[in-house]
């Protein structure tokens, strides 16, 4: 038994559902077969696990089943017999076969833990089957951002000087800075209000699209707004928590004028918000989908995510990188045309006046929106999948998510 809060996603059984019948909940299968793959039914996943690799929680082997091969040193076997997910099957299914049970896939992904390139797959197979709905989203969303962005860095550095840096006053430099740091702050400060949006709406249309669902735009809309506010109160703090960790870290020796001691705080505060960021990186979709609050949801993410922290860390990463390079492909070209062809070329970028120019402005925001639409649905997508797989793999949430896409008696006793 666990303290799941079950799946919030419309469509799921109800509380009392889920604690009606204890053969329904995972470990308490009774031992019995998963139902039969019927033949060319979409639900059911066309990649099966492979033999020995997946266990029914909790099943036993029936009185005239050989038992299993003894367990075996680290390298070997090394599963006990009704080991979830993991683990060896509890007796073999025929000679040279472990039996387990079949994996529905009633949406974009298989209903048992998933691996990475399943992770990635099911993001981009959501993007790519649920376009009416996520690309309006994130186009509409990044080209707000850029439009505003463009305005901002325009006017914020248009009165700047244009002077080479050995030629600037000091008053020219402390001016620049500012309004760098300025136009830094305004940008981000709506990227990150663009991508709460983004984040919300799109959680929700993941979370039907697992199921096998369609979702409007209105829809997703109607069931994040509810939670919109908290979600935007999880995002300040934890930006908040950021900034005091590096105000006590790296300020002090800032402030003193000692670069080592600064450069120490620095080396211990880009690790810690590191750690805890990805500690508390499935608080968005545990307060989307589990209808919690914000203190639940970084308890949620922080239990999920203990134990994986490594795992959630290197997927978190790749799809970093993966989104860097699709940008950086995207947005390259643009911004050459936009210096090179309309904004004066490499006259333009020794005296700085690119970064103020309509041209490269503009090219380059057409870039950005363009990255961004493709590159926000991955990394949410990414990130709701990981939320989804931890708990199936620690809290059978699998098993749920069958029953609420209207798989008829998966998991539970046969007859």
């Amino acid at each position: 038994m666990n303290d799941s809060p079950g799946w919030a996603t419309p469509g799921s059984p109800s509380d009392g559902d889920r604690q009606g019948n204890p053969a329904d909940q995972p470990g308490n299968d009774g031992g019995a077969q998963q139902p039969a793959r019927p033949t060319g039914d979409p639900k059911w996943s066309a990649e099966q696990p492979p033999p020995g690799q997946w266990s029914s929680p909790g099943a036993t082997p029936p009185a005239d089943a050989p038992q299993p091969p003894p367990a075996q040193p680290a390298g070997g076997w090394g599963a006990q017999p009704g080991t979830p997910y993991g683990g060896q099957q509890a007796y073999p299914g025929g000679p040279g076969q472990w039996s387990q049970p079949l994996a529905a896939k009633p949406g974009v992904i298989p209903l048992r833990p998933l691996g990475l390139g399943e992770i990635l797959d099911g993001s981009v197979a959501t993007m790519r089957t649920h376009w009416r709905s996520v690309v309006p989203i994130t186009l509409v969303v990044a080209t707000v951002i850029q439009v505003i962005s463009v305005l901002v860095q325009k006017f914020m550095l248009s009165d700047l000087p244009l002077s080479s840096t050995e030629d600037m006053t000091a008053e020219e430099a402390i001016d620049t800075l500012g309004s760098s740091l300025a136009v830094s702050v305004v940008n981000q400060f709506i990227q990150v209000l663009g991508t709460i949006v983004v984040t919300a709406m799109l959680t929700m249309i993941f979370s039907r699209a697992i199921l096998g669902q369609h979702s409007s735009v209105s829809t997703a809309w109607r069931e994040a707004r509810p939670q919109l506010l908290r979600l935007i109160g999880l995002t300040l703090l934890l930006a908040l928590g950021i900034i005091l960790l590096g105000a006590v870290l790296v300020l002090p020796g800032a402030l003193a004028g000692n670069i080592g001691l600064a450069v120490v705080g620095f080396a211990a505060w880009l690790p810690l918000i590191i750690w805890l960021g990805i500690k508390f990186s499935l608080a968005s979709p545990a307060l989307m989908l589990e209808k919690s609050t914000v203190i639940k949801a970084f308890t949620r993410s922080s239990k999920l995510v203990g134990g994986s922290w490594w795992r959630i860390f290197g997927i978190t990463l790749l799809t970093s990188l993966i989104a860097f390079m699709v940008a950086l492909m995207v947005v390259a070209p643009f911004q050459m045309v936009g210096i090179f062809a309309v904004g004066g070329g490499m006259d333009s970028l020794e005296d700085g006046s690119a970064q103020t120019a309509w041209g490269p402005l503009i090219f380059s925001g057409i870039g950005l929106i363009i990255a961004q639409t493709i590159i926000m649905p991955i990394q949410s997508g990414v990130t709701v999948l990981l939320y989804v797989d931890q708990r199936i793999r620690r809290e059978g949430l699998d098993l749920e998510l069958a029953r609420a896409a209207g798989i008829e008696n998966y998991g539970t006793t046969g007859g």
